[in-house]
């Protein structure tokens, strides 16, 4: 695929793929306490917090084709990115749990999850935050170059 195809692509089809992850991250995030009762941590709702806007605003976006969502989308994402990251360096850092404990509810450093000895929810969650950041970064930046 040449380069120009693929600004083509993110330009026309970059709030959509956002969009699409980011009810894959809410609907996950939903099945997980709802369906299999895993209660969220206190990071976890902070993470929630951050994900869910993005799931609405982002379909509203789509749907009307506004790209101006994006300057108010892109922070939601980086936020709860760098909220995603520490959790999951809390649960992968043994040390780090120790210095800003949960007092409320579940610790955040508890696994649920952990496929391949890497693969956690924040981690999960991380991803998801990136690849909505690197969709909107990329459909902004393919339309600002028209």
């Amino acid at each position: 695929m040449a380069q120009g195809s693929v600004r083509s692509f993110f330009r026309e089809y970059g709030i959509y793929l956002a969009w699409l992850v980011s009810m894959v991250a809410t609907a996950g995030s939903l099945y997980l306490s709802e369906v299999l009762y895993y209660e969220p941590c206190k990071l976890c709702w902070f993470q929630r917090i951050f994900m869910y806007p993005l799931a609405i605003l982002l379909g509203m976006a789509a749907f009307r084709n506004d790209r101006r969502i994006l300057v108010y989308t892109i922070p939601l994402s980086i936020i709860g990115g760098t909220i995603s990251t520490y959790h999951y360096a809390q649960q992968k850092i043994p040390g780090l749990a120790k210095l800003l404990p949960c007092k409320v509810g579940i610790p955040c450093n508890i696994d649920y999850l952990n496929w391949w000895g890497f693969v956690t929810i924040p981690f999960m969650a991380l991803i998801a935050f990136i690849l909505i950041t690197v969709c909107l970064f990329l459909a902004r930046t393919s339309s600002n170059q028209d």
